[in-house]
């Protein structure tokens, strides 16, 4: 049975709900496999969610797909530099123990000035 876009949509899922927009968020990037917002409890000067258009559960779901990962991590990139000169962090967290509250697969986007070893 082919997939379809409903097949990754968790109707539970508040990052499904913002991408299908159901709640607002404040996007900084768009495209067709990605949407890209602040985060509502900024970490640093820059915090930004990266989040797939489809429902993953966590980063080793989307390394199944690693032109995907791939692209989360370009457009990493690409908010970095646009919002804070280039250099930045990049976390997944993983799991409950490891801090992931939301089980859609997101990248965190940390940077503008030094961040700490242990922040995140």
């Amino acid at each position: 049975m082919p997939e379809t876009a409903t097949d990754h949509y968790d109707p539970d899922c508040i990052f499904c709900k913002i991408l299908a927009g159901e709640i607002p968020s404040d996007r900084v990037h768009e495209d067709d496999e990605v949407i890209a917002f602040k985060d509502l409890n900024p970490k640093a000067p820059v915090h930004v969610l990266v989040v797939p258009r489809e429902h993953r559960r966590d980063v080793r779901e989307l390394a199944e797909e690693p032109e995907l990962l791939a692209h989360v991590a370009t457009v990493a990139g690409q908010i970095a530099a646009d919002q804070a000169g280039g250099d930045f962090r990049l976390i997944f967290n993983t799991g409950a123990g490891a801090g992931q509250s939301v089980f859609h697969v997101h990248a965190h986007v940390l940077a503008g000035g030094m961040l700490a070893e242990g922040e995140m």
